[in-house]
């Protein structure tokens, strides 16, 4: 099957599982084009996969830009040149909109389109009535949506009407591999974001607070995003700075820093990816019970869910974990396990290519 990959946004996860669903399936003998505004996406290489990027110039000739439209062009000259049997695209806007738009200039016979919602674009929508018949209008011109969570697929359908919807989740390509940049004596605490509101880096800080009231440790802080500013500054005000470490993003998710225990209080997470890698590495999780989160953590196996905002209860739930060593690694096992097996590779890819062939 000839495929066209359209690029998430860099330094996202869906970017990474887009760029791992684009590996696998050039893996099983299928032909696959990705196509972005930008070269050079991160683990892209591998036999099978063809990187297409929109020319700048092409984007460059208005004011604003026309990036939506130059993705709608570049979309449908790879279809036409590599004779595509299926787009995939991850948003409902633009991407969902760009490649029906680029299925209209093509005219029939045209790609199959399926379209994948991670949920990022679902605050941005609801805001906007306008952006919301934008986005159903991509929906609807799609021939199958899915949504990476059960949870997932009931906004978007609260949100957009009754419509047909499969759950196939995000996946992880490999175990992540760790490294160490902490203190050999200490443990640490690790949180990945993009540093926006909903992730609630201000419940990050404070319960971090209360752990080390208890249990001297380190917390490490992946990501970056508007809220970073405010962590750095929150950290100093609460006596932390000698204790937080802020690192660099992690693209790719395939390795993470080493760390004790992993904390998401986000106040919603459509699925939480991040919290899948650091399961896959043997790091168990402790955050909210919402969104999708309870579909990949498993409270008291892999980790502990606990209430939105609830500071106590996941300091407690993180002093726990550090302190009992066996407890501890029994948990990261439970955890490495349950990401291999239900969100492995493997199976997901699978869930793709079943559905490529039934459309």
């Amino acid at each position: 099957m000839k495929i066209g990959m359209i690029a998430p946004p860099l330094g996202t996860a869906s970017l990474t599982v887009a760029a791992s669903l684009s590996r696998n399936l050039a893996r099983r003998g299928h032909e696959v084009h990705f196509i972005g505004h930008r070269s050079g996406t991160p683990y892209l290489a591998e036999d099978g996969v063809s990187e297409h990027v929109i020319d700048p110039s092409t984007c460059a000739t208005t004011d604003p830009p026309m990036h939506d439209l130059a993705l709608a062009a570049k979309i449908a000259a790879v279809a036409e040149e590599a004779k595509l049997d299926l787009i995939h695209v991850h948003a409902a806007i633009p991407h969902a909109v760009a490649a029906a738009l680029a299925i209209r200039i093509l005219g029939k016979p045209a790609p199959r389109l399926v379209t994948t919602l991670h949920g990022a674009e679902l605050p941005l929508i609801a805001s906007d009535l306008c952006l919301l018949g934008l986005a159903r209008n991509g929906l609807d011109s799609s021939n199958a949506v899915t949504c990476v969570s059960a949870a997932l697929k009931r906004e978007v359908l609260q949100e957009f009407g009754p419509r047909t919807l499969h759950v196939i989740p995000d996946f992880l390509d490999a175990a992540p591999r760790t490294f160490k940049v902490g203190s050999s004596d200490r443990p640490a605490v690790l949180h990945i974001s993009n540093f926006k509101p909903g992730k609630r880096i201000d419940v990050v800080l404070e319960t971090f607070l209360r752990i080390t009231r208890e249990i001297p440790c380190e917390l490490l802080l992946v990501g970056d995003g508007p809220e970073r500013a405010l962590a750095r500054e929150m950290s100093r005000n609460l006596g932390l700075e000698a204790s937080v470490k802020f690192l660099s993003g992690v693209e790719s998710y395939e390795a993470l820093p080493e760390a004790d225990v992993f904390l998401l209080p986000s106040d919603n997470e459509s699925f939480g990816f991040a919290a899948l890698a650091a399961m896959a590495a043997g790091i168990p999780v402790v955050g909210s019970d919402a969104g999708g989160l309870p579909e990949v953590v498993k409270h008291a196996e892999s980790g502990y869910l606990l209430p939105v905002g609830d500071i106590e209860g996941l300091a407690e739930r993180c002093c726990e974990i550090l302190r009992d060593r066996e407890r501890r690694k029994a948990m990261g096992e439970a955890a490495r396990r349950r990401a291999q097996s239900l969100f492995g590779a493997e199976r997901v890819v699978g869930e793709f290519e079943a559905l490529y062939a039934a459309l």
